[in-house]
């Protein structure tokens, strides 16, 4: 009876009005961050992280071509890279550079000899919990414990086979 009622209702309406109607009144709801039952929620995407042949280059790009806000070279020499963050109003950019000759950024760099995107990194509120159901769910994780971050914070990489082919950072908010 009701669904008729609607459909009298929205038959005198503009087929613009109309769409506005049918969100309106959606039962759907909205995703809240979390896996029902977790103890975890997935938090903002923290940063993008391109990786770059050229590090003045690139950091002169955002800098004096785009007027970004860039941060120092940073070398994180546990990780095998040197970091510039450049400062978006909603995120960041985490530039890449290799630092030593077994960084992990040089293998992708001789894959992808101009640069190129290589992970996203998104917050979670509790790491040990989001690895540890991640791993129980068949998640594969590229080091055994989260280890300490660009931003001084535990993060832990998921494996891009896992995650539709795309490379992700978990990192503690």
């Amino acid at each position: 009876m009701a669904s008729a009622m609607l459909k009298v209702a929205v038959a005198g309406i503009s087929r613009c009005s109309r769409i506005t109607l049918l969100r309106a009144c959606s039962t759907s709801t909205p995703l809240q961050g979390g896996v029902p039952g977790s103890l975890w929620k997935l938090g903002k995407l923290n940063h993008i992280a391109i990786a770059v042949p050229d590090m003045e280059k690139a950091t002169a790009l955002y800098r004096d071509v785009l007027g970004a806000t860039v941060s120092e070279k940073v070398p994180l020499p546990e990780h095998g890279v040197y970091t510039v963050f450049v400062e978006l109003g909603n995120t960041k950019l985490e530039l890449l550079h290799p630092l030593g000759e077994k960084s992990p950024i040089s293998g992708f760099l001789q894959k992808n000899k101009s640069g190129g995107m290589h992970h996203i990194c998104i917050e979670v509120d509790d790491i040990n919990a989001a690895v540890a159901e991640l791993k129980s769910k068949n998640i594969r994780t590229l080091s055994a414990e989260p280890r300490i971050g660009a931003h001084g914070k535990p993060v832990m990489f998921l494996h891009p086979k896992d995650c539709d082919g795309v490379l992700v950072e978990l990192e503690e908010a």
